[in-house]
């Protein structure tokens, strides 16, 4: 059977004056699709082999082509929108016609000019399509280990979870709650360290430096909250969890480390009410 959405290894079964006719080695009298003539090699014959790849015209017929797509069946692919219309996104993955990215298969609207990850898909009327839910197009066998720093991009962010991450484009990995960190949302590109590698070589995030270094970040970030409420925040690590996450992007825990540390440096004091910068 010929694969929709693969590159694949076809025979040559007939020639015509637009083009050759391919099947599956071992099926010639079955289904056939047709390779232009502008894209057959030179000196082509009947039963040669050619690795094509197969997706649908414009017509919405089969077809098959030399030239190699940016994404493929199976895979994840950062793909730029050429243009929006009436039914989703169209998007440029190197062949003649453009990929459908329908309305309901994207993650936020998307506009002309964006990069979106996506997969394929064969829609209901058996026409590849582009879906912006890559998580079960993601590899699951990435090179790093623990404490790798990696560069991902979030494709979905869970309330229960946190941010779901493609890793170089094509690992699967994932930023629990407790480890995000400031800003993260779909489309964004971030910058993380490895902290496990799952059994079913998934990858566990962190957006966050080891705590060392990073309370010394959180107590720089701290001063410039300070400087930017004029030098006393009308708060203390007494407030609530919500308050100080709000605030400042930080947990209780990493926000009373950021203080301890500030303390401990003689750089601010702690009234019953606020926390003042001295000096």
């Amino acid at each position: 059977m010929i694969r929709l959405g693969e590159r694949q290894e076809l025979v040559i079964v007939k020639t015509v004056d637009f083009g050759v006719y391919l099947a599956v080695p071992g099926e010639e009298d079955q289904e056939r699709v047709l390779l232009p003539a502008k894209q057959v090699p030179a000196g082509s014959a009947l039963g040669d082999r050619l690795e094509v790849f197969v997706y649908r015209d414009s017509q919405d017929r089969m077809i098959a082509t030399v030239r190699e797509p940016k994404l493929e069946m199976g895979k994840a692919a950062l793909l730029t929108v050429a243009q929006t219309g009436k039914y989703g996104a169209f998007l440029d993955w190197g062949l003649e016609k453009d990929l459908l990215l329908p309305f309901r298969e994207q993650r936020g609207r998307v506009q002309q000019g964006d990069q979106v990850l996506v997969s394929l898909y064969i829609d209901k009327s058996m026409r590849l399509c582009a879906t912006m839910n890559v998580y079960r197009n993601l590899r699951t066998d990435s090179p790093y280990n623990p404490g790798d720093k990696v560069v991902g991009r979030v494709y979905e962010i869970s309330d229960n979870f946190g941010a779901f991450v493609a890793v170089d484009n094509q690992y699967s990995a994932l930023i629990p709650k407790r480890e995000l960190y400031g800003e993260a949302e779909p489309g964004m590109d971030v910058e993380a360290r490895v902290v496990q590698v799952l059994e079913d070589g998934r990858l566990t995030l962190s957006i966050r430096d080891k705590a060392y270094l990073q309370m010394d970040k959180d107590a720089e970030k701290l001063l410039e909250l300070l400087d930017s409420y004029e030098g006393a925040l009308p708060f203390t690590d007494k407030a609530a969890p919500e308050v100080i996450r709000y605030e400042t992007g930080m947990s209780k825990n990493e926000f009373k480390r950021a203080v301890g540390r500030l303390l401990k440096q003689g750089r601010i004091e702690i009234t019953p009410k606020s926390i003042r910068r001295k000096g």
